[in-house]
C-alpha cells in the first residue's frame, strides 16, 4: 500500500471517529436543503460554479471571506498588508485544525496555491484567481508572503474564493479522492459525511471549527433540478430551505404564513456567449440547412445585431418577473468599476437587420441556442424569448436545452455556436474580465471562464495592466475603459443582473447574500416562532 493509500484511510478513519464524536446524544438539529443544481465534483478547484460552491465552502474555507454583503473579511487569515509593492504578507489565524484534526499551516496555503492551476480536466479552473502569484515564502507557520509578478492590489478579494485543502492529504490525491470523501478533509464549519452524486449530500457540524456554533447539527443536500418540484418540497416540508425559487411561486411564499422569501441584489450578471473561435460554427446554416463556409459569429456586425434584437425590459419584467434588472456590463450600478457611460440598448431590429446586411446577411441564418437546464429555472424560458426576437430579425433560432453536467464540458469544447451563462463578480470588473473575456491562456491563467472563444491582444493589456495598478482611482477608470471595449467589440451579449431569493418555511430565517451560493451557517432557527 503506498503512503499516499495508507494516509487516506487514516484520514478516512479520523473523519468517521470526528463525525462520530459530533453528534450530540439529544435530538438533532437538522437543517434540510432543497438545491436546484448539483456539483461536478467535490474537488473545491474543479469548477468555479454556484452548485460545486454551495457544497466545497461548507468544507473548505478560503484565507479571506465575503459578508453577505460581500464586503471582505478575515477568514483563515486574520490580517493582510502589502509589505513590498509584490509582495502581501497573510497572518493565518491560529489554532484552527482540519476535520482530521492536523494543524492548518502556511503549507497548507502554499500547496494549495500550487495546485489551484494544476488541476486535470477542471471544468472552470480558479487558476485566474491565483494568476499574479509568482512564488509563496513560508516565513513561519503562521505567516504566509505571496510574491506578485507585479503589483497585485486585488490579491486579498481574489483569494477569497480559493478554498484551502490540506497538503498532508492533498499530496498525490485526485479529483476522484476528493469525491470518494477520501481527501474531503477541511477546516470549514461542516463535514461531509456522504455524498451521492446528483442526488443528496449529508453534512455534520465540525465541533471543533473555530468559527461561532451554527445551528444546525446536521445539514441534508437534496439536489432537485425542477424549480416546481422544489417549491412543493418546500410547501409540504419536505425541506426547509430552497434556493432559486420560481419566479412564479414567490407571491404565494410571501403570502403564506407558513413560508417566507428572503432576497437582497446579487452580483451575477446572466449573458449569452457567442462562439468566435470556430471557423465554420457548429449548429450554424443557411436557410436551406447547409453548412456555412464562415461563421458568422466571428463578425462583431453580427454579435451586435443579435445584441440590439434583445428587449432586455421585456425578459426582466416578463420572464424574470421582476426578479432581474436588466444589465449590459459585469457589475451593478453603483458597484466600484460599475462604468455608468455604459446604457442598457434599447432594442432595435431595424438596425439589427442593416448590421446583417452590411456583415453579408441580409438574408439571415439559421443558428441553435443551447442553455442548460437546470443552471436556473428561468435560463431555458428567456432563451426561448430570445430565440424568438432573433427570429424576427432574420436569425431563425431554435433552442436547445441540455443538462449541466453534459453542457458545462461541451460548451468548453466550444461544440455550441452560443451559449447562456451566469458570472457572479467578486467586488471589481476585474474578476469578469480576466476570467471570461480575456483570451484563454493556460501558461498565463487567463480566460478560464472564456466560453465565447474572444480574443483581443489590446484588451488584454488594457485589463493586465489595470489590475496591477496600486491606486483605486486610476484602476477604476481603466477598469471602465475595459468593460467598454468589451462591450463595444460584443465580446459577450450580457443580459440582467439578478436578485437572489431563497424560500424557508416558517421558523427558519435566512440572511440573503450579494453571492448566490448557499451557505447553511446564514439559515437560523427563529426561536420565536410558534
Amino acid at each position: 500500500m503506498s503512503a499516499l493509500a495508507r494516509h487516506l484511510r487514516v484520514s478516512a478513519a479520523s473523519l468517521g471517529l470526528v463525525a462520530l464524536f459530533a453528534m450530540p446524544a439529544v435530538a438533532q438539529t437538522t437543517l434540510t436543503m432543497g438545491i436546484s443544481a448539483a456539483p461536478g465534483s467535490v474537488d473545491p478547484h474543479f469548477n468555479q460554479g454556484t452548485s460545486t460552491q454551495t457544497l466545497t465552502y461548507h468544507v473548505f474555507e478560503a484565507l479571506t471571506d465575503r459578508r453577505p454583503d460581500s464586503t471582505l473579511a478575515p477568514s483563515l487569515a486574520l490580517s493582510w498588508r502589502p509589505v513590498a509593492e509584490t509582495v502581501w504578507e497573510f497572518k493565518l489565524r491560529p489554532g484552527v485544525r482540519f476535520s482530521n484534526g492536523q494543524p492548518f499551516t502556511a503549507e497548507d496555503v502554499a500547496f494549495t496555491v500550487g495546485r489551484v492551476p494544476n488541476v486535470p480536466n477542471a471544468t472552470s479552473s480558479y487558476a485566474g484567481q491565483v494568476r499574479s502569484i509568482s512564488r509563496v515564502e513560508v516565513v513561519d507557520p503562521l505567516t504566509v508572503h505571496f510574491h506578485t509578478d507585479g503589483p497585485a492590489p486585488t490579491l486579498p478579494m481574489d483569494l477569497s474564493v480559493v478554498a484551502i485543502v490540506s497538503r498532508q492529504v492533498g499530496e498525490g490525491a485526485t479529483t476522484d479522492d476528493y469525491n470518494a470523501l477520501r481527501a474531503a478533509i477541511g477546516t470549514g464549519s461542516f463535514i461531509l459525511r456522504s455524498y451521492a452524486p446528483g442526488t443528496e449530500a449529508e453534512l455534520v457540524r465540525n465541533e471543533g471549527w473555530w468559527g461561532a456554533r451554527p445551528d444546525w447539527d446536521r445539514v441534508v443536500f437534496r439536489y432537485i433540478p425542477n424549480a416546481g418540484a422544489r417549491s412543493a418540497a418546500l410547501l409540504s416540508g419536505g425541506v426547509d430551505l430552497i434556493d432559486l425559487p420560481s419566479p412564479n411561486d414567490l407571491p404565494r411564499f410571501r403570502s403564506d404564513p407558513n413560508t417566507a422569501v428572503h432576497s437582497a441584489q446579487g452580483l451575477r450578471l446572466v449573458y449569452l456567449a457567442p462562439n468566435q473561435s470556430a471557423e465554420v460554427a457548429p449548429h450554424v446554416t443557411d436557410n436551406e440547412g447547409r453548412p456555412l463556409a464562415t461563421n458568422p459569429l466571428k463578425d462583431r456586425r453580427v454579435r451586435q445585431a443579435l445584441s440590439i434584437a434583445i428587449h432586455r425590459q421585456a425578459l426582466a419584467e416578463r420572464i424574470m418577473q421582476g426578479t432581474a434588472v436588466p444589465n449590459y456590463q459585469f457589475m451593478p450600478p453603483g458597484a466600484y468599476s460599475y462604468n455608468p457611460a455604459i446604457a442598457v440598448p434599447q432594442p432595435d431590429p431595424v438596425a439589427a437587420r442593416r448590421l446583417l446586411a452590411e456583415a453579408g446577411y441580409p438574408d439571415g441564418f439559421r443558428m441553435v441556442l443551447h442553455v442548460a437546464g437546470n443552471a436556473r429555472p428561468t435560463d431555458p424560458v428567456s432563451a426561448q424569448a430570445i430565440a424568438q426576437m432573433w427570429t424576427r430579425i432574420g436569425v431563425q433560432t431554435t433552442v436547445e436545452v441540455l443538462p449541466l453536467a453534459a453542457y458545462g464540458p461541451r460548451a468548453a469544447r466550444m461544440e455550441f455556436p452560443i451559449t447562456m451563462w451566469g458570472w457572479a463578480s467578486s467586488g471589481q470588473a476585474g474578476h469578469p474580465l480576466i476570467n471570461v473575456v480575456s483570451t484563454f491562456d493556460r501558461d498565463r491563467s487567463t480566460g478560464s471562464f472564456n466560453r465565447s472563444g474572444y480574443s483581443n491582444a489590446a484588451l488584454d493589456a488594457l485589463i493586465a495592466r489595470a489590475l496591477t495598478t496600486l491606486d483605486d482611482g486610476a484602476r477604476e477608470a481603466q477598469l471602465r475603459q475595459a468593460v467598454a471595449m468589451a462591450v463595444e467589440d460584443a465580446a459577450v451579449i450580457p443580459l440582467y443582473q439578478l436578485t437572489n431569493f431563497w424560500a424557508t418555511r416558517r421558523g427558519i430565517t435566512y440572511e440573503a447574500s450579494g453571492y448566490d451560493y448557499t451557505r447553511a451557517v446564514l439559515a437560523r432557527r427563529n426561536t420565536g416562532a410558534r
